[in-house]
């Protein structure tokens, strides 16, 4: 449904997705709401905490050939990068079902790839337009990311994941011994050699970034309603309002962009997603003595290593469970065992922040994702004026502003350049 008239749109969700869409959406003239109940960008959002890199090369998704292999060991292994909560496996086992069906042949992670890349490819650069036009350019850093390796053999167990990146155009290059020292004197000797991703960036302070879009949108005019949305109102299949707990919101249309709680609102539209929440843990070590001149990701740890105003943030670990399940804190504590081999210098700094579990050092965020690696981003099944925008995993930032330009474009009904119906919601049913 397209309309040349100017519509008032409710974007459920103050998250990179749902902020990037109310901004792409007013730059088409219509006027927006923002439905959120909480602070844009604040600790309680996925977006606050994650590993803040801007990486088009993250086209992979989790779920590879093999990985089946690897589930006993999720159950058993307590310190792994990616473990299961026995007592939630009965209400995860349809996702995981799904999860390692989609990767079962490395030609459907080469077209999930694909797909993933048509949100990512310049996300570097889109944030950095974003952050000038919000005042605030500092936020953003171009100076590339680098995944660190102990030996040859170790990038050579990866071949086929650069192989895939390699295919679709993006730039890297390996880095030798005495150029990684050269650029980062700081590091340990247990990793040697590097790759780095030339087109990438980083947020520096993402929960600060997020608060900035937010205020940009309040100066062009958007409003904001403080309250959680639970549903819709309908006259026949259009959309005449999003329902929240302080009153209804008239609209004539509504993105959800609700993060981990959209799958309710989601089904009230029609549309039955698996979504769960891949929980990620993120610790800091404030006052590290030096800044990184870029962000590292050390092949054994799969974790984010990056330079943030409150200090070194070491964010990842995936941990299926359920949204209300406490936090391990262990899962924390994991990461400052890979800062110690990275940066022995840091150990007793490590070790005071390993002391004071559960602190403001802390953090546990709720990325929600799909079990196939893409998230949903299109019309809903039970009316025409509902849109999604969530589901984007552990690649949220990097794909949100794509995301709200494809969602812009979608109710504005222009083709956004390429196909986008693998997006959809309608493909779980």
């Amino acid at each position: 449904m397209t309309s040349d008239r100017k519509l008032t749109v409710a974007v459920i969700g103050a998250g990179i997705a749902g902020l990037c869409t109310a901004l792409e959406v007013q730059r088409d003239g219509h006027d927006v709401v923002i439905i959120e109940p909480d602070e844009a960008g604040g600790r309680q959002a996925a977006s606050f905490g994650n590993g803040t890199w801007l990486n088009p090369g993250s086209v992979l998704p989790m779920s590879t050939p093999g990985l089946w292999k690897q589930v006993p060991g999720f159950l058993l292994d307590p310190n792994g990068p990616f473990i299961i909560r026995w007592r939630h496996l009965p209400s995860l086992a349809g996702w995981l079902i799904r999860f390692l069906q989609a990767g079962r042949t490395w030609q459907q992670i080469e077209v999930c790839a694909a797909q993933r890349y048509e949100l990512s490819r310049t996300t570097a650069q889109d944030h950095a337009a974003l952050a000038e036009e919000a005042g605030r350019p500092d936020l953003i850093r171009r100076n590339g990311l680098m995944f660190i390796y102990p030996g040859q053999a170790d990038i050579d167990a990866e071949q086929r994941a650069w192989r895939i990146r390699e295919s679709l155009g993006i730039r890297f290059r390996k880095i030798e011994t005495a150029e990684l020292r050269q650029q980062v004197p700081e590091l340990g000797g247990a990793y040697t050699l590097g790759m780095r991703m030339e087109d990438g960036g980083q947020i520096t302070d993402p929960g600060a970034y997020c608060d900035a879009l937010f205020q940009l949108a309040l100066r062009r005019g958007a409003t904001h309603k403080k309250a959680r949305a639970t549903g819709f109102s309908f006259n026949g299949k259009s959309l005449s309002a999003v329902l929240t707990s302080a009153g209804a919101v008239p609209c004539d249309r509504a993105v959800i962009a609700a993060g981990v709680h959209a799958r309710d609102l989601a089904l009230k539209a029609g549309d039955d997603v698996p979504l769960i929440s891949e929980r990620g843990y993120h610790v800091v070590i404030p006052d590290p003595g030096f800044d990184l001149p870029t962000g590292l990701m050390p092949s054994d740890g799969k974790m984010g290593v990056i330079w943030t105003p409150q200090g070194l943030r070491l964010a990842g670990q995936v941990e299926l469970a359920s949204v209300d399940a406490p936090p391990n804190w262990q899962r924390a504590k994991i990461l400052l065992n890979y800062v110690r081999r990275m940066f022995p210098a840091l150990a007793a700094k490590a070790d005071a922040v390993g002391n004071d579990i559960g602190s403001n050092n802390y953090w546990l965020g709720h990325r929600p994702s799909t079990p196939d690696g893409l998230p949903c981003i299109g019309q809903a099944s039970g009316s025409p004026d509902i849109f999604h925008a969530f589901g984007h995993g552990h690649v949220g930032m990097i794909q949100g502003p794509a995301t709200g330009r494809l969602v812009a474009n979608l109710i504005a009904g222009r083709a956004p350049g390429y196909d986008a119906t693998s997006f959809s919601a309608q493909r779980f049913t």
